[in-house]
């Protein structure tokens, strides 16, 4: 009778409102629960198709990321040297008349001397869209340092790509193996997915150098050496074609496998055999003679000779089928035994096969051709930046997709699957533009897919259009822009100066660049006459990261709760296999300071500016704001934005005249919308005639695009060809046999270019945690608590030869620098390979940290051990670190050499502090 009485089920909140995650790229659906109109608790939504309830540690931890005394509170304009970190505080009005007075004159003058680069934002689509208006050719987001060998490989190849592009299928699949995958990604569905498979019983293999994550709940681990990935996967494939194990008719009927590849040597060698209409054929089996490629009933033979011309399958077995890819002859280079590839091989080859489905679906496919029934392979695979930061990332991922084709596990029951708009092949993607006119827009899109050397983005004689050297010789896939190397060449002049650098949600004098130290010094450099070499820095985020300190105008931005976020179709979408999905953020708390999302911003910049898609005929601005461009804005005729609620009655779906309501159904809706593929059009789709019309139905597609597989890339043979002296544009001698190595258009490994020498015989990587995604993530009270500091994790081999012991630390060298922090021992990691979590270590007076907060004492980067340059090679050039393909950022190659000393008070580099742009953060009652 005494006891008291307990609520266990207090309410949390008086309202909830539903609206889209942020704190990875997942875009899962959460309830905010408010009380007294602030946000009190985050919750997974169960109604919703992504995470359907599921909510990680990140998400859960949105709210602190609305209450972080980090976020920045007002306009800012430097008034201190640049990276001091002082700044006053000043208006809207002023800071966007300093920012047009900035850019007005450039736009009518020199577009090129605007440099504008944005980070993790999730609105490229806008993004690239206010800068094409603007008319600089130098745009481009995060992906150049973070995925495009992955997009770019997949897309040239399959007509889709890894990463939040696809999914196995969770339910039917029986063997998953992840090649390289990091934790923070797309990490609620792997959960949910990897769930259901143990579920139903089936395997799941990770290959990784560290054994964390989902590589520790796998049922098998192989922890091979890093970067070569790509060597024991063309071992798979030699052991399979050794075998016999492929599916030869998925290879005839869905790939060029069957295309006729010209032998005689010239300026044709090594392009497919066309016919007097210019089109690819094969030869029909049935009657032996030349037949279109999609012709009805046609029977491709992939062992025929033309006049002298083999097909690309004949290439392909002749190639992989060699000693040199034989398990025993990688197995050491790999780190995985013999015993081991041939096991995994054969493991492939049993469920791949022998272990096949069958759904009783008909469909009708690009041909005509009727089928009763979908045969489906179900092995299924998923790959990450693990495998795409090296310089060998593009052949790497090309040949994990080769791996899948031969298995016929694309698109099939089981398998690895695309979402929505993908499929799309290489033909359906702008290629880069780059024509630049003062006071006109860019004549397309800046980003896109080259095809051959006369698409690269050069002037007549030669040199870059673009600060960031994409799309040249030097990089001519670079589909994602290079943003690592746009402060260096900025600095050095090279290809030319520019006058201001517009940076949005990129922490570029920190963890987003290599070599941060001298980045730092590259931002801070003046000239003979005192002035600063990169003249002018805007900058906007929402927090008071490392970068605030080295920009003269800040403009802050919201954080996610607090504004209209667009998950869009002509972006980065939210589908599944089964449906194409988008979705929505939007203000679920108003601001308690003087910010506005940076994508209002923009509008309100751009009207300032008289752009063209954002002023009305009398010179007003056409959109109010991004809530007003979502809705309104059309990209082409009846496709906006959001696919969902479209028309004057809100039942459009995918395409539609524009409904003044569709926000409003989309906050009542959850703050998402699916449109769902239907059943017979599941499966298959880049061949499937139900999914051509259906994506054709809803906008995706203009026309139904069916197309091949390519195991032969045309595009990478036109380059060689170049290199090997044909065609009008010929790239400098000294990048001819570069090129003719790296764009071979059949998958090859070939050693990362920062490959040992001097000594440097370790491997270092880092990984993000699965607690954090973006760099904001450890400024996060409740995610400081999982990852505070980072020690430096140290294999037994290495840990037992140097002697170590707890509380040591270990100074750490590289051909570019020198850090000094502490270590742990772990056992389960490459032998030969040291790591760290990314991006916990911060500086100190950044992110109102206290200055003796664990991140800015013992955290630490690896930045400060890699360059944006490799080091001289003798022959008096200095390339990027980067893949000679695609231009991505070579983190993962970086080696090292390690020794043990004594504790330190602190790791080191210690760079001073900031002077705080914010107040530091103080105990929460």
């Amino acid at each position: 009778m005494n006891q008291p009485r307990v609520d266990t089920s207090p309410h949390v909140s008086d309202e909830i409102r539903r609206t889209t995650c942020y704190m990875c790229a997942c875009r899962c659906g959460i309830n905010v629960h408010l009380k007294s109109g602030k946000v009190s608790y985050i919750e997974g939504n169960r109604d919703h198709p992504i995470n359907k309830g599921v909510l990680c540690a990140k998400g859960a931890s949105g709210i602190m990321q609305v209450t972080a005394p980090s976020r920045l509170r007002a306009p800012l304009r430097r008034v201190g040297p640049r990276g001091s970190g002082a700044f006053e505080e000043i208006s809207w009005d002023e800071a966007l008349d300093i920012a047009t007075g900035w850019l007005k004159p450039l736009r009518e003058t020199a577009p090129e001397k605007l440099a504008f680069f944005t980070g993790r934002d999730q609105s490229q689509s806008f993004t690239g869209w206010w800068a094409q208006a603007f008319g600089t050719p130098n745009y481009a987001a995060h992906g150049g340092f973070c995925s495009v060998n992955m997009a770019a490989a997949g897309i040239y190849t399959l007509g889709g790509a890894f990463w939040e592009f696809g999914a196995p299928d969770w339910e039917r699949s029986k063997l998953f193996v992840l090649f390289g995958v990091a934790e923070d990604h797309d990490s609620n569905p792997i959960k949910i997915g990897i769930g259901k498979m143990k579920d139903r019983g089936a395997r799941v293999i990770g290959v990784n150098p560290i054994r964390s994550g989902y590589n520790a709940v796998a049922d098998d681990w192989i922890g091979i050496t890093p970067g070569t990935d790509g060597l024991m996967i063309l071992a798979l494939i030699h052991c399979l074609l050794e075998a016999g194990k492929v599916d030869l008719e998925y290879l005839a009927r869905y790939t060029n496998a069957a295309l006729l590849v010209t032998g005689a040597e010239g300026a044709e060698k090594g392009l497919f055999v066309r016919n007097a209409e210019a089109q690819p054929f094969v030869i029909d089996r049935r009657t032996g003679a030349p037949a279109p490629w999609d012709g009805k009933g046609v029977e491709p033979d992939l062992g025929a000779v033309w006049q002298g011309n083999r097909t690309v399958f004949q290439h392909m077995a002749e190639r992989y089928l060699a000693p040199d890819y034989a398990p025993e002859a990688v197995a050491a280079r790999c780190g995985v035994s013999a015993a081991r590839i041939r096991a995994l091989a054969a493991e492939l080859a049993d469920v791949a096969f022998n272990q096949a489905i069958v759904l009783d679906r008909p469909w009708v496919d690009f041909r005509g051709d009727a089928h009763t029934h979908m045969v489906g392979r179900p092995v299924s695979f998923h790959a990450m930046r693990g495998i795409s930061a090296h310089s060998n990332g593009f052949q790497t991922a090309r040949a994990l997709h080769l791996l899948q084709i031969l298995l016929g596990a694309v698109e099939t029951p089981g398998s690895w699957r695309m979402k929505p708009p993908y499929p799309k092949p290489v033909e359906a993607h702008p290629t880069p533009h780059f024509g630049v006119v003062p006071g006109k827009p860019l004549n397309g899109p800046h980003l896109g897919y080259v095809r051959g050397p006369e698409q690269l983005a050069l002037h007549p004689d030669g040199s870059p259009v673009r600060i960031d050297k994409a799309f040249t010789w030097e990089n001519p896939f670079s589909a994602h822009g290079m943003m690592h190397m746009v402060i260096p060449n900025a600095h050095a002049g090279d290809p030319y100066k520019i006058d201001t650098l517009f940076l949005y949600m990129a922490n570029m004098s920190w963890n987003s660049s290599m070599n941060s130290g001298g980045v730092m010094e590259m931002l801070t450099d003046k000239d003979a006459n005192g002035d600063y070499v990169i003249p002018r820095i805007i900058y906007s985020d929402a927090y008071a990261s490392e970068m605030v300190a080295y920009a003269d105008l800040i403009l802050p931005d919201t954080t996610y709760l607090e504004r209209h976020d667009c998950i869009s179709m002509l972006d980065r979408p939210c589908s599944e296999p089964e449906a194409a999905g988008d979705a929505i953020r939007w203000p679920v708390v108003e601001p308690d300071r003087d910010v506005r999302g940076f994508q209002s911003v923009l509008l309100d910049l751009g009207a300032r500016l008289g752009l063209g898609p954002m002023v009305n005929p009398d010179g007003s601005a056409k959109f109010k704001d991004y809530a007003d461009y979502i809705v309104n804005h059309q990209r082409r005729p009846g496709v906006g934005p959001l696919m969902g609620f479209r028309g004057a009655d809100g039942q459009g779906e995918g395409r539609g005249d524009v409904n003044p309501d569709q926000m409003q159904r989309y906050i009542e809706n959850g703050g998402f919308f699916q449109a769902h593929v239907p059943e017979n059009a599941g499966f298959f789709k880049p061949w499937n005639a139900g999914y051509q019309d259906w994506a054709v139905q809803v906008g995706l597609y203009e026309t139904p695009q069916p197309y091949l597989f390519n195991i032969w890339s045309e595009p990478m043979r036109r380059f060689q060809l170049a290199a090997e002296g044909h065609g009008f544009v010929q790239p400098p001698d000294h990048l001819r046999a570069r090129l003719i190595q790296s764009m071979d258009p059949l998958p090859l490994w070939y050693a990362p270019y920062d490959d040992a020498e001097d000594g440097f015989d370790v491997h270092a990587l880092t990984q993000r945690p699965m607690a954090m995604y973006h760099s904001w993530g450890s400024q996060n009270a409740w995610l400081r608590q999982i990852h505070g500091k980072n020690p430096l994790y140290v294999p037994t081999k290495i840990w037992e030869k140097h002697g170590f012991a707890d509380g040591d630390y270990a100074r750490v060298t590289s051909a570019n620098g020198q850090i000094e922090v502490p270590v742990a021992h772990m056992a389960a990691l490459n032998e030969s390979t040291v790591w760290t979590w990314n991006a916990i270590g911060k500086r100190k007076g950044a992110w109102a940290l206290d200055e003796g907060a664990p991140e800015a004492t013992e955290g630490f980067l690896l930045n400060h051990l890699i360059s944006e340059l490799l080091p001289p090679k003798g022959d008096g050039m200095r390339y990027s670190n980067s893949d000679p393909v695609t231009g991505q950022a070579a983190w993962f190659d970086l080696r090292v050499k390690i020794e043990r000393i004594s504790p330190q008070a602190e790791a080191h580099p210690a760079f001073p502090a900031l002077h705080r742009v914010v107040p530091k953060g103080g105990r929460r009652e």
